[in-house]
């Protein structure tokens, strides 16, 4: 089950995000829509990063009946990235959704040796969407 905040009052359909979840986790998430400032707090509190950053991940203790963890996502970076790149907004979003889960569930694209990334493709190319982050920074 995903157990949405949404901070933003983004319209999305919340079963195309439960079907990417249950693919790789039977494990509750918290997602979090935020705008950009929102954001901006939450990664300079955390991260001590002075930049609202798109997708943010926060793995909990992984305990029998306790949720994986939270995954934040700046929507107004939605907006601007999918209207940039030319793909719909909703893609960006399960994009972005992907990005996290994995990083929940313990991938790091900065340490491991592609695992992430060949994850991300798997599951870009049975989803068909576009282009993965970990592409896009390459």
């Amino acid at each position: 089950m995903i157990v949405l905040d949404d901070r933003y009052g983004y319209d999305i359909n919340l079963k195309q995000l439960e079907s990417i979840k249950e693919r790789l986790t039977q494990k509750e998430i918290e997602l979090i829509f935020v705008k950009s400032d929102e954001m901006l707090q939450i990664n300079e509190k955390f991260r001590k990063i002075k930049s609202p950053t798109d997708v943010l991940s926060f793995p909990l203790t992984d305990m029998p009946n306790c949720p994986l963890g939270t995954v934040i996502i700046n929507i107004d970076k939605v907006k601007e990235v999918s209207k940039e790149l030319g793909h719909q907004k909703d893609d960006e979003l399960k994009l972005l959704f992907i990005h996290g889960l994995l990083h929940l569930l313990g991938f790091d694209h900065e340490k491991d040796n592609g695992e992430m990334l060949e994850k991300e493709r798997e599951l870009i190319k049975e989803l068909k969407l576009p282009k993965s982050l970990i592409l896009r920074s390459v």
